[in-house]
């Protein structure tokens, strides 16, 4: 396993990442218990969670996935094992059982939201704390092109500020983006520089086969700058490993669950994922692994969040991150990215 710093702190990160937003809903605890203990043993030290999760969100399961994190450290006692990343929920995204769904990142909500997972995850710390989205307007979750919505949001110096509290107070280390977009990453930067409060260490938003538009803004600031991108989805909400090819909807899949999930489903996303299977398969790799290994090497990348129902997933996953892509294969992707650029942003 490979590790990498994680933007300017001293912390070093496995380029894995254990995602678990199926906690709590797609998977038990005992199931979650399972995927840690193998995720570890294999060398991820690394792990991201949100007061949101599972996902999607209801309240009948809200906070479930931290809680289940928190009872693994409540039997195992390893929390100092792992570099572990949450995120507090910001405003919309049908969300009305948070904090009577008025969210903001403001004091009020930070410190609840903060002291709430805290409690769950039966820690005293958290590495990595991440604003889950902005609480502006702005082009995020799908939405490829800005337009301009005059609305109150809270300050982004107050928002740094209360988190920088929260680091002072030693209820978290460091604070990262999510879902963030060049302006609100660069102006969160420069205000934390100018003010002498924490600068983001990452900024957590989708990446992969079939959304690749972090690098039209982003992956430049993300080098320059030392806050590297956690890469979510990174298998398109599954699509890539190719087991909803020709319409197919296997038992219990996420897409074959909620209907709500269609960002990577639109005709011109299927053609492409039909494309980069079909390379996969004739370089005898699996489509899954060749997905993920082309978002662990990106040079922007400081970790891959992985997600998995089940350990088979799970171990193909892990074993990603000893494939290499050949030149033939970068080509053969290349080609396909030209011809059907960012299907689904």
């Amino acid at each position: 396993m490979e590790y990498r710093q994680l933007g300017r702190t001293d912390l070093k990160v496995s380029s894995l990442c254990l995602g678990t937003m199926t906690w709590g809903e797609q998977n038990t605890e005992t199931e979650a218990f399972a995927q840690i203990e193998r995720a570890k043993s294999y060398g991820i030290n690394f792990m991201d969670t949100a007061e949101m999760y599972p996902v999607p969100p209801r309240a009948e399961t809200y906070s479930a996935t931290e809680t289940i994190i928190g009872n693994w450290f409540a039997k195992c006692g390893d929390r100092a094992e792992w570099v572990l990343a949450s995120k507090v929920a910001g405003p919309g995204n049908g969300i009305s059982h948070i904090r009577d769904g008025n969210l903001k990142h403001n004091r009020q909500h930070i410190t609840a939201a903060l002291d709430a997972s805290l409690k769950r995850l039966r820690t005293d710390w958290i590495d990595l704390y991440q604003l889950h989205w902005p609480e502006r307007s702005t082009n995020f979750f799908g939405q490829l092109g800005y337009q301009h919505k005059e609305d109150d949001f809270t300050p982004l110096q107050e928002t740094l500020a209360v988190l920088g509290e929260q680091v002072k107070a030693g209820k978290i280390r460091h604070v990262g983006l999510s879902n963030e977009t060049p302006w609100g990453t660069m102006k969160f930067l420069q205000l934390a520089d100018q003010l002498g409060l924490p600068r983001a260490a990452s900024i957590q938003n989708p990446y992969n086969l079939l959304n690749r538009s972090f690098e039209v803004g982003l992956a430049e600031v993300a080098i320059r700058e030392q806050c590297g991108l956690l890469a979510y989805s990174p298998m398109a909400f599954g699509m890539l490993s190719g087991k909803y090819e020709n319409g197919a909807r296997p038992a219990n899949a996420r897409i074959t669950l909620f209907s709500r999930f269609t960002r990577y489903t639109n005709p011109q996303s299927q053609a492409a994922c039909s494309r980069y299977v079909q390379l996969a398969r004739e370089h005898g790799l699996d489509p899954a692994q060749m997905a993920l290994a082309f978002v662990t090497a990106q040079p922007f990348v400081t970790s891959n969040i992985i997600g998995a129902t089940s350990l088979e997933q799970l171990e193909a996953n892990l074993h990603s991150s000893e494939l290499k892509l050949s030149e033939a294969v970068l080509e053969g992707i290349a080609a396909i990215h030209k011809d059907q650029p960012n299907p689904a942003p």
